[in-house]
């Protein structure tokens, strides 16, 4: 098969070839790691895994009239006005975002064993690429599909545009996962999608109403992934509503909805907040150190501290990350606590024997509370009341979702970026999914680029202000779209 084009008409590849990708992903080896196993997984005491998130938004700034200004990517706007507030970062984001394909390939010059898994977001890729930054892609490229590196480095799945998924509808996240891997196909090839198995979550959301987090799960299903990752305070035991024990092992996250149907996926846990200085200082590694194996099903094996960070975002991450991460990278070579990504550390658990059934059950947080007053399968009608009663006699009681922090709500607040979006989706629902229109459609493309760009979680995150505008304005343009390109 060919490869994909990465532009169609202007606009990035985010659809219409959704067949052909499904047939990648269906023939794709059941390992990704087997012939390239470097680490003596029955001797190790431990192993850390750290993952690099990457993200800019793409704004209406490519001119002074709001209403007509190009949609640019924020990282662009800063390189422009470098004077106001941190914009003067910009070409340090620009370094971190082409910098560990540097480092990737020196150390394993060294003859050392670098790992690091990266996510970066669809409209990053986008906005680096319209600003011509084609060093960036040079430098990824050369360690996501040389086979010399390619063992040290794992690439992360993502919403396209960075969307939260508890207050993103369904079906349009599910398009976000499905651009992203068009997206990703088109720059780096077939062969290294084949290769992604792991998702990474915009700020570690995750759905906890019943009915949202199936959904959740089985688009990532459906889109090939085997796990995911998630933000220990967002999960619970089922059976008595606490979180996770053994946090350092891979857990099984099972989501149920209110038609009693069923589904799971392996959740790897990430501890901790979002604190940029977990990973700048290699946080994983220092605390992997001072553990030893762990029984599992009746099996020694290493646990696996794992941590994810913004890549670029923060001092420590700009200056301090650099050093940390190949000093650890030489110190942990050879050592009792190697660096390992997720995949590779997961393929080695099952070539022992272990099964995923072995792994402890988990749900979202809340749902314990449900489940003892609702059986799966009584139906929406009966889980929104119970929703209802539960909310009214516990206030701390929410179906929000939960994430890297417990005090942002994705839905509360948000009133008039969040009536704007949903006006946007549903306009999307009923002039193009409904009817069917073709993926393949250039009016399909537009409209689809434009609804993921507005659904961009900074828009919320920021409250207030320019960017609440920001994201007002690409719903209005959507809507724009909508109307004028498909008029019955």
């Amino acid at each position: 098969m060919a490869e994909l084009a990465e532009y169609v008409e202007g606009l990035p590849n985010i659809c219409g070839q959704e067949a052909e990708l499904e047939a990648v992903l269906k023939q794709r080896p059941d390992t990704v790691y087997a012939h390239e196993r470097r680490i003596p997984f029955g001797q190790i005491k431990s192993a850390c895994a750290i993952a690099l998130h990457m993200h800019q938004p793409l704004i209406p700034a490519g001119g002074g009239d709001l209403h007509t200004a190009g949609i640019i990517s924020n990282l662009q706007y800063m390189m422009e006005h470098q004077g106001i507030g941190d914009n003067h970062n910009a070409p340090v984001f620009h370094w971190c975002y082409k910098r560990i394909g540097e480092f990737v390939p020196q150390l394993i010059h060294e003859g050392k064993q670098p790992r690091v898994m990266l996510e970066y977001s669809g409209t990053l890729f986008h906005g680096l690429r319209k600003m011509g930054l084609n060093d960036v892609f040079d430098s990824l490229k050369t360690i996501t599909c040389n086979p010399d590196y390619r063992h040290a480095m794992e690439w992360l799945g993502a919403p396209w545009g960075h969307a939260v998924a508890p207050s993103t509808p369904a079906q349009d996240f599910r398009l976000h996962v499905k651009a992203w891997q068009h997206h990703f196909a088109a720059i780096f090839g077939k062969e290294a999608l084949a290769r992604v198995r792991g998702f990474s979550p915009s700020e570690m959301a995750l759905p906890n109403h019943p009915d949202v987090a199936y959904e959740y799960i089985k688009t990532l299903r459906d889109c090939g992934f085997t796990w995911l990752l998630v933000q220990e305070h967002s999960v619970e035991r089922p059976e008595n509503g606490q979180g996770p024990e053994r946090k350092h092992l891979p857990h099984r996250l099972v989501c149920q909805n209110s038609k009693g149907e069923s589904i799971d996926i392996i959740a790897i846990i990430k501890t901790q907040g979002s604190d940029t200085k977990l990973v700048a200082q290699m946080q994983p590694y220092y605390e992997a150190k001072s553990l030893s194996r762990w029984e599992l099903a009746g099996k020694s094996v290493p646990p696996l501290v794992t941590q994810i960070a913004d890549g670029e975002n923060g001092g420590v991450m700009m200056n301090e990350f650099p050093p940390k991460f190949m000093e650890v990278a030489r110190e942990s070579t050879g050592s009792d606590s190697p660096m390992m990504n997720v995949t590779e550390y997961l393929e080695y658990l099952f070539a022992m024997g272990i099964k995923e059934s072995d792994f402890s059950v988990i749900q979202p947080i809340h749902q314990k509370a449900i489940w003892d007053r609702f059986t799966p399968g009584e139906g929406p009608d009966k889980l929104k009341q119970t929703i209802e009663d539960l909310r009214q006699h516990d206030h701390r009681f929410h179906m929000e979702g939960g994430s890297w922090t417990n005090d942002i709500s994705w839905v509360r607040g948000y009133d008039n970026v969040l009536g704007p979006m949903e006006d946007a989706s549903s306009l999307f629902y009923e002039k193009i999914l409904k009817p069917g229109i073709a993926t393949h459609d250039p009016r399909y493309r537009n409209a689809l680029f434009h609804l993921m760009t507005a659904q961009t979680s900074c828009y919320r995150y920021w409250g207030q202000g320019l960017w609440t505008d920001y994201g007002r304005e690409i719903c209005r343009r959507t809507m724009e779209i909508l109307q004028h390109d498909f008029q019955r």
